[in-house]
């Protein structure tokens, strides 16, 4: 199963406004340099965070976005689906917002789908490892692993 783009660099956002112990507000340009992401996306990206409540904006000569909520309070599942839509593993696949899953092939003919248990199960795996994994450990992750500045060179042999 594969994410695209908008997942990954919209969790890559999500985790720099949430390195903000302030709640300051960053401009997406900032980030847009410091991870190193196209502003034009990030822009597109950050429309769809806020519309799901997840960023909120503020205008003006130290305007910028920051968490809508506190980092701890927001699941990854909320970012992925803000910005994928629903998890699904197969195109056949749909979930209902109260969990109930339909397969497209169900209705081919007189037999349940074959695989609807599989997928189920996947697509269960992946939401369950999405809503049990906070913003808050990300960037704790994040932050612990961030690479040490190189030390600068020194000259072998100087007097």
């Amino acid at each position: 199963m594969l994410f695209s783009t908008r997942a990954e660099y919209g969790v890559r956002l999500m985790v720099e406004l949430g390195r903000q112990e302030d709640g300051a507000p960053v401009a997406l340009s900032a980030v847009a340099e410091s991870e190193r992401l196209p502003l034009s996306y990030l822009e597109h990206l950050v429309a769809k965070l806020r519309k799901a409540g997840l960023v909120e904006s503020q205008r003006g000569a130290h305007g910028g976005y920051r968490l809508g909520r506190p980092a701890d309070e927001i699941e990854m599942l909320e970012v992925v689906q803000a910005l994928e839509g629903a998890i699904s593993p197969m195109e056949c696949f749909q979930a209902d917002p109260e969990g109930k899953v339909s397969c497209s092939h169900e209705t081919d003919g007189d037999h349940a789908c074959a695989t609807k248990l599989l997928w189920t199960r996947v697509q269960g795996g992946v939401t369950k490892a999405l809503a049990g994994t906070t913003l808050a450990e990300l960037v704790e992750f994040s932050d612990l692993h961030a690479t040490a500045p190189t030390p600068k060179a020194t000259a072998v042999g100087a007097a």
